[in-house]
């Protein structure tokens, strides 16, 4: 049995699996926030005054600090390093995440919740690009969808202690935004000590630095000098997304990702609404409970997708088979409940599994000179998406009703399986070096 010379090929270690674990902070963190407000705001409107137009503000005020901070410094991390970002971004978020206990308006809670959604955007441009680049091309995939994974539990989590403290007072809210603060510190002590990407090493030329990460954390498997022979003779810049090289991966990411979140965001942003515009007032929490466990059912079950099918036809199925099933739940009170519910379950179930594919086709999508800017690219691309349709979603319920606004959701995933169909790439079981190139 030879020993592998190639990072891609090697065997799966218990750097590969904590490196990953690191990463599920900010995934659990922004699911917890996302799921943690949609509960609040069903008090916070009351006590406010708050009117739909300022409740889809905050309900989308994250997602915009997501889109600034993923675009920010996910390019200081192609110039600076992935390692000083990964570290230092979960202390704004636990900053933040604490001072939500102690606001008194709506314009205090949107510039905190644009901070956190601005530190999470961090994450999530250099989270999956740090995993990309140390772990195995055979679990890649595995890896970087577990960490779509942990965003659902960390909104399921977010739904039942919502419910729970809700319970217990009006103004427990607080307590529940608050509470973000702890998976956030946690995740800062344990990020103590993280390794520098080697493959950012070798874009800059720090072929030793590199060679020392790789023979700790890698088993010398990362082939520091072939790597380093393959690189580019002519810089890449930022402008490059939009050249005749990538634009039709730039294209494809921005369109995918938009049309999954744009559904997803809006509709569990305010499930507990849709609940009751379906016919279920006064059985919601039962209804959205259940949801919420095909919400977590179907990101582990899409664990088993990803790897075993491949991006392409998980991504173009999984938009025509949600499409389905939204036009079905359009059909609200209207239709038999039992029909409308189980097509509701069959739409979370789906879109939580395809969601997986956020995590991991983005850091497939570009090399390791512009992965970083890549990756943060697409999430702030996206963020503007969802913050869109979480904005206008309580609107278009309030003004023209379910059917409408499903109907309009039910769009935008066609649009998501037409552009896939066209544009979508196979990179599943290729290299990083190779994905770049197909």
């Amino acid at each position: 049995m030879t020993t592998p010379d190639n990072a891609d090929d090697a065997p799966l270690n218990r750097f590969h699996v904590k490196i990953t674990a690191l990463t599920f902070g900010a995934n659990f963190s922004d699911g917890y926030a996302l799921g943690g407000i949609g509960i609040a705001l069903a008090f916070i409107a009351p006590q406010m005054n708050l009117g739909p137009v300022w409740q889809g503000i905050l309900g989308a005020s994250m997602l915009l600090g997501i889109f600034a901070g993923s675009m920010v410094l996910g390019w200081l991390g192609d110039v600076f390093g992935r390692r000083r970002v990964y570290m230092l971004d979960f202390i704004l978020i636990a900053v933040a995440s604490a001072a939500q206990f102690f606001v008194e308006g709506p314009t205090e809670l949107l510039i905190l919740r644009l901070l956190i959604g601005f530190g999470i955007g961090a994450d999530y441009a250099l989270g999956p690009t740090l995993v990309a680049e140390f772990v195995p091309r055979r679990f890649r995939g595995a890896l970087l969808a577990s960490l779509t994974v942990m965003w659902t539990v960390g909104y399921v989590v977010a739904y039942f202690v919502g419910t729970w403290l809700a319970e217990l007072s009006p103004h427990a809210w607080r307590w529940l935004l608050a509470s973000g603060t702890i998976p956030a510190l946690l995740v800062l002590i344990l990020r103590i000590g993280t390794p520098e990407s080697p493959r950012w090493l070798i874009s800059k030329g720090r072929l030793d630095e590199a060679r020392a990460i790789a023979a700790r954390y890698l088993g010398g498997h990362l082939d520091v000098d072939r790597i380093a022979g393959e690189r580019p003779t002519t810089p890449y810049r930022y402008r490059d997304f939009f050249g005749p090289k990538y634009r039709r991966r730039t294209a494809f990411g921005i369109l995918f990702f938009n049309c999954q979140v744009i559904p997803y965001f809006a509709i569990y942003t305010f499930l507990p609404l849709l609940m009751v515009k379906v016919g279920l007032d006064g059985r919601e929490f039962f209804a959205g409970a259940v949801l919420n466990v095909f919400l977590l059912v179907g990101g582990v079950a899409g664990l088993w997708w990803v790897a075993k099918m491949s991006r392409r036809r998980l991504l173009i199925w999984s938009f025509l088979v949600m499409a389905i099933a939204l036009s079905i739940v359009a059909i609200g009170p209207n239709g038999p409940l039992p029909l409308v519910l189980a097509a509701f379950a069959v739409f979370t179930f789906v879109m939580s599994g395809a969601s997986n594919l956020e995590q991991v086709y983005p850091p497939e999508l570009f090399p390791t000179e512009l992965r970083g800017s890549g990756v943060g690219l697409l999430n702030a691309a996206s963020r503007i998406g969802s913050a869109v349709g979480t904005f206008v979603l309580p609107i278009t319920l309030a003004a023209y009703g379910l059917t409408a606004s499903m109907i309009g959701l039910v769009v935008v995933l066609l649009i998501g399986a037409v552009s896939s169909a066209y544009m979508a790439p196979e990179t599943a079981r290729l290299s990083l070096e190779e994905c770049a190139e197909v």
